[in-house]
């Protein structure tokens, strides 16, 4: 008898969703996390002509990121902390059902970056949400009644959640926050239905915490893919430190059904004084794949070793089916905050490509190609120059060439687009005490914007994968902190922090379609759907995130070295915006 082999399927419900254009049913519309829709009725032709069709307040300040989810003909919309979440009707804009957690205010305190939260997941009647007190909520998506609810970690030593829950195949993957606070970063699966923990792996630690496999679990060693071996993560830390290490898991989450793999990112290591976790913190830093259905480890790679810079690694895997280097790849695509765009084979985990998308990056000359390991300039090295030296002059910042804030993939370009920021710091690290619950952060930063420059702190960029090339870079006066969103109709979309959303040519970034400034800074992602027959483009304006943190948290500008030294390098962006949370949904004129 011949046996078939089964076949990986993702859940059906979420690609009949997909696959409807009219919808954005996922947070980067699909599980390739590409930010691209089909629709094409809004053109570059046209798009100078869009007006505002609709808007809506969520009624909460702090920064808005993530985007609204649009599924036959209704919207879920999330806000910031208390996290509420709006069932709207987007023909009438009628609220059809709100949600409003009670949550512990004290969770506020221990949020590292603003209250913000990336938005919902959507399948088989249930949206999803993931509180910032680590409560994962399903919702009757009719009613917005509670379905299930489960705890996936404990505010009380630092442990929170910003992250969007994905639903792929028969779970719900959600990450953790916290790794200013000493948490040990995981992945973690539950299962729609109930919200059973199907399987939960672990950052740092033994392989059976990791769900690691030495012998079959793989990694880029001398030129080419080799098992882990034992003990890969225990090796690299002083003695118990992995049990408070970082590597946290709050980015964006893809989705390869003919792998079976979900791929994400994780973060720094914890402290940021790197003469107190002497080693490579393994895995912190690192780009995963996983086995959707056992958390299994099929391959990892880490980027930064050793990070003395909190560069951190959470920022999307986009997968894409690329030419690199003249051959055809199954690819991932990663910009890391460490100023490097990573090109790897997503089935095998092999290292492609590893080039600067920022050429200011200085900590690094580049990456050797047979380790895989950046090669760190000595004077931008805050371990060599030790606890308690203000080393300078670092590029990019800790907050990264570019955040969390996702790129976008054109299949017609080939090309990724890339909201990014052009920032450098000085970095002083000194000793911390671990205490539960207390940040656990351990160095003094001062940002501003990169020297010798354009004289802006963004850049939208087109990047090419396949060599690790930028193609066009459209400078920005400050930094890029939305997704961006490309369309079939020829265009791409972003959001400014001073409130602007602006459409340029696919084709040449350089030309600036449309721009319209809406109510508050942008920090959300770009959005697309269809109703009734015309297309409609969205964004959540709200400043805050990181960037924003000193607005958001009403920190005073002139002290320059607070929110992890943000305040003073964005001081400038209280001349162009003020503090609001609202939905801005453009259309052409009927």
């Amino acid at each position: 008898m011949l046996v078939l082999p089964a076949l990986a399927h993702a859940n059906a419900d979420v690609e009949k969703n997909i696959a409807n254009s009219k919808n954005w049913a996922m947070q980067a519309g699909d599980m390739y996390n590409q930010r691209y829709s089909k629709l094409n009725q809004i053109t570059k032709s046209n798009v100078g002509k869009m007006q505002v069709a609709w808007t809506f307040s969520t009624g909460v300040l702090r920064g808005h990121e993530g985007a609204p989810l649009v599924i036959d003909g209704t919207m879920y919309l999330h806000s910031p902390f208390p996290n509420k979440v709006f069932a709207l009707d987007v023909e009438t804009q009628k609220i059809l059902w709100k949600y409003e957690p009670k949550q512990d205010q004290s969770v506020i305190a221990v949020m590292c970056c603003d209250t913000v939260n990336r938005g919902l997941a959507y399948a088989e009647g249930k949206v999803f949400l993931q509180q910032a007190d680590t409560t994962l909520v399903a919702l009757d998506a009719k009613t917005g009644k509670v379905v299930w609810t489960v705890k996936n970690g404990d505010p009380k030593v630092g442990a929170t959640n910003t992250n969007a829950p994905h639903v792929f195949k028969d779970k719900v993957i959600t990450g953790i926050s916290g790794g200013e606070f000493g948490v040990r970063g995981f992945l973690a699966a539950y299962n729609i239905s109930d919200g059973k923990l199907a399987w939960k792996g672990y950052s740092t630690g033994p392989d059976e915490e990791m769900l690691m496999d030495p012998q079959k679990t793989m990694t880029w060693t001398d030129g080419k893919m080799a098992p882990v071996g034992k003990d890969s993560s225990l090796k690299t830390w002083q003695g118990d430190q992995w049990k408070i290490g970082g590597g946290t898991t709050w980015g964006w989450y893809s989705f390869d059904k003919a792998t079976n793999a979900v791929y994400y990112g994780s973060g720094n290591p914890s402290t940021w004084n790197p003469a107190q976790r002497p080693g490579d913190n393994k895995w912190s830093m690192s780009i995963w794949s996983r086995d959707v259905d056992t958390g299994k480890v099929n391959w990892v790679y880490q980027m930064t070793p050793y990070d003395e810079w909190d560069f951190d690694g959470i920022n999307e895997m986009i997968l894409a089916d690329i030419n690199v280097k003249g051959k055809p790849t199954k690819a991932l695509v990663h910009f890391d905050r460490n100023g490097f765009g990573y090109t790897l084979d997503r089935v095998t985990g092999a290292l492609l490509v590893a080039e600067k998308y920022d050429p200011k990056v200085n900590w690094a000359t580049h990456v050797d190609m047979k380790t895989g390991r950046p090669e760190v300039v000595a004077k931008y090295s805050t371990a060599k120059n030790g606890p308690d030296v203000n080393t300078k002059g670092i590029c990019p910042a800790a907050l990264g060439s570019k955040d969390q804030q996702p790129a976008s993939y054109d299949p017609n370009t080939k090309l990724f687009y890339v909201p990014t920021n052009h920032v450098c710091m000085d970095y002083e690290p000194f000793k911390v005490e671990y205490t539960a619950g207390q940040p656990y952060v351990g160095a003094t930063l001062s940002m501003y914007p990169t020297p010798g420059s354009h004289g802006g702190m963004g850049n939208y960029i087109t990047w090419d994968a396949g060599t690790g090339k930028i193609v066009q870079s459209k400078p920005e006066k400050f930094s890029v902190w939305s997704g961006a969103l490309n369309t079939a109709g020829g265009i791409s979309c972003y959001g400014t922090l001073e409130g602007y959303l602006k459409c340029v040519d696919s084709k040449d970034i350089t030309k600036e379609l449309f721009k319209f400034k809406t109510p508050s800074g942008i920090i959300g992602n770009v959005f697309t759907y269809e109703n009734k027959g015309r297309q409609y483009i969205g964004v959540l304006s709200g400043i805050g995130g990181w960037a924003g943190i000193g607005m958001a948290a009403g920190i005073d500008p002139d002290k320059s070295t607070e929110g992890l030294g943000a305040v003073g390098g964005y001081k400038d962006l209280a001349q162009y915006t003020e503090l609001g949370g609202s939905l801005t949904v453009f259309a052409l004129p009927r």
